[in-house]
């Protein structure tokens, strides 16, 4: 099970039979407001409310990347873009939807909704 607490402390829970053990894995000082995992379970994106998105790969047990930071108060979400796990994709209030490399975080393209969008 992996958490995030409101410091921005992603936080895994394991539990095997009557035991657990709790590892923190990153600490990116801004409070999370979703985690999503990719649809093969290999990448886990953190995104804030502040528009930064950030990758954890579960496997490496490395600390999270910054791939994108829009800087926007009006960032709603993002998700990855299937199939596979090389872009992510992104909306704002203002229903502007946008494409990102998950490679190295490079805008690849948008479209606008023309309607204010809501979560």
């Amino acid at each position: 099970l992996y958490f995030s607490a409101q410091e921005g402390i992603l936080i895994f829970f394991h539990i095997k039979d009557l035991q657990y053990e709790i590892k923190i894995c990153a600490d990116i000082s801004q409070p999370i407001s979703s985690l999503i995992f990719s649809p093969d379970y290999t990448s886990l994106l953190l995104v804030t409310d502040q528009g930064t998105v950030y990758s954890y790969r579960p496997a490496h047990s490395g600390e999270a990347v910054k791939l994108l930071d829009t800087s926007s108060s009006c960032f709603l979400a993002a998700d990855f873009l299937t199939p596979g796990n090389k872009y992510c994709v992104s909306v704002t209030i203002s229903g502007e939807v946008q494409v990102w490399s998950l490679e190295d975080g490079t805008f690849l393209s948008k479209l606008n909704l023309g309607i204010e969008v809501q979560v």
